[in-house]
Parts: structure tokens; C-alpha cells; sequence
């Protein structure tokens, strides 16, 4: 089964991502790491609770149409918003900057 998912972080930011693997239960992504450090100090970690809900799954789609579908899930959750999520890409822009 390969599915999108969604992580909520405590501050309320999300990442969303694929699995490819079906690996539901033990994979929570990949976002920079560095910029979840630069959200989160030390005493913030050490009682630290994610939520990863399943967005989206199929049995039968390639791993293009995974991809496709995960790119179209995280613009339309804002993921890659700096301000709401982890995504870094697709780039974010700004409702109307064509650049």
C-alpha cells in the first residue's frame, strides 16, 4: 500500500509525505532537520508528541502518481508555507505571485 500522509508537530506546523513502502507504522518522514531544531529547544524534546494521520492511499498507483498526488496534497495544506509547515518543496508562493 502506498500512502500520503500528514505530521502535526506540537507547534502546530505540518510536513506532508509519501511512503512508497508501506511502512505506515514506523516512517514519520524526512523534513530538514535543521529547521525543526531551530523550532523546537531542548526541553521542548524531551516530551515531544507527533500526530501522522493517512491522507491519501492506494494499492494500485505508480510511484509518479504518488508523487503527483503528494505535490498537489502539500499546496493544499499549505506544507510548504514556512509559516504552517516543513515542505520545502514545491516552493511556496504567495496567492498571486507568478514569479
Amino acid at each position: 500500500m502506498k500512502v500520503i500522509y500528514k505530521i502535526t508537530y506540537p507547534n502546530g506546523k505540518i510536513y506532508v509525505g509519501s511512503d512508497l513502502t508501506d511502512s505506515r507504522l514506523t516512517y514519520f518522514g524526512s523534513p530538514s532537520k535543521e529547521i525543526l531544531f531551530r523550532d523546537f529547544d531542548r526541553a521542548e524534546l524531551q516530551d515531544f508528541t507527533i500526530r501522522k494521520q493517512i491522507l491519501w492511499q492506494s494499492e494500485t498507483a505508480t510511484d509518479s502518481e504518488v508523487r503527483r498526488c503528494e505535490n498537489v496534497l502539500i499546496v493544499e495544506h499549505g506544507a510548504n508555507n514556512p509559516e504552517r509547515g516543513y515542505n520545502q518543496r514545491p516552493q511556496y508562493r504567495e496567492a498571486g505571485d507568478q514569479g
